[in-house]
């Protein structure tokens, strides 16, 4: 039995519109996540969140969809592929049981119905693929051909119309909606007469969102169509004796055009296609539709940030907007001019008698709303996460929680939700985001906590700006996790960001800010605290992106490329940063004093590369340096004038680039572990003979070991290392007089699918007897935590 368990995973959404899926049988949402599927049960009570991530992609997913009825569910993605992955005994597990390698391009959207997979491809193929038998899970080509000329398909919808025919609806870089029909012979399992039957005219831009829906009526259906024109079009299918007279008006505007589309599939079946209402007021361009289960409402998702419901109003059967939910959008900022917010996706479906509305936006996180008979009763708690790989990590000093800094340009703090609002102890404790301190300009690359309340972290921007946690944030942790707040009466309630600025502005007076007095100011610090006390759990997305920023204390200038990498001495002086440089001339360690917030001179020269890494050792008498130019080098801190001087290198520690290094705690002796792209870990001990570090055991990998940490314990006489290799893996290992010995390897499953960035142990407060925490930051954009047993 592992004695690793996977305590939390935060992960993001894809910014793509047919990123995700609900599969009502196991309440299960599937969405692609960097270049995995992550499974969430968005009703579940306890608010597990992410449950697990789907590894097999070698890109970012594109599309996901679950077969409905069925065991299946199947993805895309930008590495050309297609693939059928189906649930094993236990209802949250899905294995890959099929690969299709059949396509030279990105896979742009997909639809599926039992037996038949429709594929639509960024070189304008559009394929069909029939399950070979229920058993067997094997699908094998049907049916390719082109959409149209010069027609790249951007939504695909199924429907089963009758028995063995089916229509296909394909939209795209056209204003028109093409309709293929076909017959699947489900005993043959073959596509007969597949062909061009209808193009459907009345969009004025490309085409995003197609579905149909079966009407209470059999043989009546309506087929809705989302369109960049802002749009949606409804129409209606007949087929056979339902099919009226032709009715058509030459005279009719085009956007209102009534012409009728008539065809036959096979030689038994009549199908008639008409326009049947335009429903107008979206703001932006349609990114997704979704049809009720059981009530002719439609879902319609904008990237003006907006959900609406529409309905067909009893008395005139005009399609009126009956439910609004999301953001009122900025004036004029629209996708053509550069709006960066919006919804991407959108899910609907009913449980305990509630609907329930999903959708994912630019920030990757999810909101959650449940609604009943139109009126909306409560917006839920999401999950979150980073869409852009996670670069760095660290716990606070007393381990309540954990930072995140992502190329997505933010930095997260992540804790255990511990206590309900009332303060009684929950029996299920889970982990959420309950703060994004900062929401930056620049990729962020490193991050580290100074004290319980404030951290510095450093980006793709010369600078390192530190932070001082607000008062809002420091009651939300009291509140929920118990952590106590210290001189919370001195702590600014919040911050803002200026108008075209990158520091956050303190907002204890809200005369400061551009365009409000000081009553204004109260009156936004009234309805903040009003805000924050009324919540009952962690905050939702649209605080964490508003109302939950810390304030920028100051700003460290000094370095000439951007940051690699940081470190916070222990007692809390001293700040030790590094960035990018191909000359000694930059690559050169600076200190920064944190009592005056100047830097130390002089700058601290020895390598000729980028540095990867600084660490203090736990005494604050040491800083380790590794760099790209495969040496290490140790500094030894003077503490009568505070001054470092370079005391001890090692010309050829490594053969390849040194990616990371940590010291071993204090009773262990002075020693410290370094691992490189030569595929080996090794501990260098303190020699006070020869007065030098020399190495003393070392382990070889197969891939290369991009980060590692050393739990600053000794546990029976042995240290606790956690290596992550580049391709995801994470190894514990023991180490003693016996050397490197594997405690445990993170399962296949449960580890994360990309190079691990950071790996960082946790003393926290927060663990039970014998269990520890492992926090690992991974290019496959997830933040995870781990419990480990020892």
């Amino acid at each position: 039995m592992s004695r690793v368990a996977t305590e939390a995973i935060f992960i993001g959404a894809n910014q793509q519109n047919q990123v995700s899926d609900f599969d009502k049988s196991r309440n299960l949402v599937a969405f692609g996540a960097g270049k995995t599927i992550a499974l969430w049960n968005p009703t579940d009570e306890k608010c597990k969140g992410v449950l697990a991530t789907l590894k097999g992609h070698e890109a970012d997913v594109t599309c996901v969809t679950f077969i409905k009825g069925t065991d299946y569910l199947v993805s895309a993605s930008e590495d050309f592929h297609v693939k059928i992955w189906k649930y094993t005994n236990d209802k949250e597990v899905l294995k890959c049981v099929q690969t299709i390698e059949h396509y030279n391009n990105t896979i742009v959207t997909l639809t599926a119905l039992p037996g038949v997979i429709a594929v639509g491809c960024a070189d304008g193929l559009m394929s069909l693929w029939v399950c070979q038998s229920d058993d067997s899970g094997k699908f094998v080509l049907g049916h390719e051909c082109h959409v149209a000329r010069n027609v790249l398909p951007l939504s695909l919808s199924l429907s089963n119309v009758k028995n063995d025919k089916y229509l296909l609806a394909v939209g795209g870089t056209s204003v028109n909606i093409f309709i293929f029909s076909f017959t699947f012979n489900k005993e043959s399992r073959m596509i007969d007469d597949c062909e061009l039957s209808a193009t459907l005219e009345g969009h004025e831009d490309w085409v995003k969102s197609l579905a149909f829906r079966h009407q209470e009526t059999p043989g009546d259906y309506l087929l809705c169509s989302g369109s960049q024109d802002r749009y949606i079009r409804l129409w209606r299918i007949r087929i056979d004796d339902l099919i009226e007279g032709e009715e058509e008006d030459d005279n009719k505007l085009t956007l209102l055009n009534n012409k009728q589309y008539k065809f036959d599939v096979g030689t038994d079946l009549k199908v008639c296609i008409n326009f049947d209402a335009l429903i107008m007021g979206h703001d932006d361009w349609i990114s997704s539709l979704q049809w009720h289960e059981t009530k002719l409402q439609l879902l319609a998702s904008t990237a003006d940030t907006a959900l609406m419901i529409w309905e067909p109003e009893k008395a005139s059967g005009i399609w009126i907007c009956n439910l609004r939910l999301g953001e009122l959008s900025s004036k004029g900022a629209s996708t053509a001019t550069g709006s960066s917010g919006g919804f991407w996706s959108c899910i609907w479906f009913t449980h305990n008698d509630m609907d329930c509305i999903l959708t994912n936006g630019r920030t990757g996180a999810w909101r959650v709303w449940a609604a009943k008979d139109g009126v909306v009763m409560d917006q839920k708690l999401g999950i979150t996460g980073s869409t852009k790989d996670v670069t760095d990590i660290s716990w606070s000093p007393n381990g309540a929680y954990l930072l995140s800094t992502s190329l997505d340009q933010t930095t997260r703090l992540y804790a255990p939700w511990l206590y309900n609002a009332d303060g009684t102890e929950r029996a299920d404790k889970t982990w959420h985001e309950f703060s994004r301190p900062q929401i930056h300009g620049y990729d962020m690359i490193c991050v580290e906590a100074m004290n319980n309340n404030g951290f510095v972290s450093g980006g793709d921007e010369k600078i390192l700006r530190s932070f001082s946690e607000p008062k809002g944030v420091a009651e939300i942790l009291q509140k929920f996790v118990h952590v106590e707040a210290q001189n919370s009466n001195e702590m600014p309630e919040a911050a803002s960001v200026p108008v075209l600025g990158l520091s956050n502005k303190a907002t204890d007076d809200a005369s400061d800010e551009e365009g409000m007095d000081g009553e204004g100011g109260d009156a936004r610090k009234t309805v903040l605290q009003n805000m924050l006390s009324s919540l009952t759990g962690p905050p939702t997305e649209d605080i964490l992106q508003r109302h939950l920023l810390w304030p920028e204390m100051e700003k460290l200038y000094g370095h000439g490329y951007e940051n690699t990498c940081l470190d916070i001495s222990t007692d809390g002086r001293f700040i030790a940063s590094a960035c990018r440089s191909n000359t000694p001339q930059h690559a050169v360690i600076r200190i920064f004093d944190t009592t005056t917030w100047l830097e130390v001179l002089p700058t601290l020269a020895f390598h000729g590369l980028t540095i990867t890494r600084l660490r203090f050792s736990k005494d604050s008498k040491y800083l380790l340096s590794v760099c790209r130019d495969r040496k290490w080098a140790v500094w030894e801190r003077n503490f009568d004038n505070n001054t470092f001087t370079l005391r001890y290198t090692h010309e050829k520690p490594h053969t390849r680039i040194i990616w990371d290094g940590d010291w071993t705690p204090l009773e262990f002796g002075n020693a410290f572990v370094t691992s490189s792209r030569d595929r080996t870990i090794k501990l260098w001990r303190y020699d006070v003979g020869k007065d030098e570090y020399a190495a003393e055991n070392s382990m070889k990998h197969t891939k290369p070991v991009t980060a590692l940490s050393v739990l600053d314990r000794v546990i029976d006489g042995k240290l606790l290392v956690a290596a992550g290799l580049e391709d995801g893996t994470i190894i514990i290992y023991t180490y003693g007089s016996d050397g490197f010995q594997k405690f445990e390897e993170l399962e296949h499953h449960i580890s994360p699918a990309d190079k691990i960035f950071r790996l960082r142990w946790s003393m926290s407060i927060l663990g039970g007897a014998n269990q520890l925490y492992l926090a690992s930051a991974s290019s496959d954009n997830s933040t995870r935590i781990y419990s480990v047993q020892y």
